[in-house]
Order: C-alpha cells, then structure tokens, then sequence
C-alpha cells in the first residue's frame, strides 16, 4: 500500500493516549479511532473503555499504528522484559486493508524495535490467524498450555 503511513509511538504512547495524535503529529481523535477499529474488526477487544485504553497504552513498551491519511487502519503493541520475554497484544488490521501486508508491516515494525529486537522469545495468543502468524516465522506451542484466569468470574 503506497499511501499506509505507520507511526512508531513513544513507549506509553503519550500522543496518541493524551492528545489523539496520528500521522505528522495531528490531532486525529486516535483513541476514538483506536476503539472503533479494536471493536469493529475483533471478536475479542469488544466494549473496551476509552479510559482503559489509554491506560493499556501506557503500559506498553512499543506501540505501533497503521493510517491511510486520517483513518486508522492498523495497530499493535508489545509489552517486554527487554530480554527474555516479549508479548504481542491487539495486532488488528481493518477488514477492508486486510492482506495488502498492513499486519506484517505493523508486526515487523513492532520485532525491529530496539527495546525488543534481542528479546530471547516472543509470545502472542490468536483466535484465527496462525496462518499469518505462521508465515512470520511464528510457531505453535505444544509443550505449553495458555491458562486464563477471568478475574470477572471469581467469587
């Protein structure tokens, strides 16, 4: 995509978390934006609160954003050690951007990060792209089990 403009946040995304900043350092309503795209191309980041958001934001180490001029159409971000383990959290592209390699630019970009770059491994969980993930180099797990807690259902 000649026109993707990807934009590497500052760790804890100050910019976009407090000002709603996109490309060229503009206001663009970037949380706004940022919470239509999670809930509108995701099964699983529905009814998130703007306040959470921006705190999820500044929390995260390397923050990534994909635009075409005013409209969001890609993100991901990544929490860190800085050496032994590196998580990927909410790698979303728009339906409509899908497969022009707006995903693999996001996490590429997200991989190359200098806190990140010599992390020893890299985890991220997925519901319906181990395909994708897969042709990154990604591989499944079997020797490790995903255990959740839901903190909602704890009497």
């Amino acid at each position: 995509m000649e026109d993707l403009i990807l934009v590497k946040h500052a760790a804890g995304a100050p910019g976009l978390r407090m000002l709603g900043l996109g490309p060229n350092l503009l206001p663009h309503r970037g949380i706004d934006k940022l919470k239509s795209l999670l809930e509108e191309n995701s099964s699983w980041s529905k009814n998130r609160k703007k306040k959470d958001l921006k705190i999820m934001l500044s929390r995260s180490l390397v923050i990534v954003s994909a635009w075409t001029e005013s409209k969001l159409i890609g993100f991901g971000r990544a929490t860190s050690d800085e050496i032994y383990r590196t998580v990927l959290w909410d790698i979303v592209v728009d339906g409509e951007y899908r497969k022009n390699g707006v995903g693999k630019r996001i996490i590429l970009t997200i991989l190359n990060n200098k806190y990140i770059s010599k992390t020893e491994k890299i985890y991220l969980m997925t519901t319906n792209c181990e395909r994708f993930y897969s042709k990154m180099g990604f591989e499944l797990e079997k020797s490790q089990n995903l255990m959740i807690l839901d903190k909602n259902s704890i009497d």
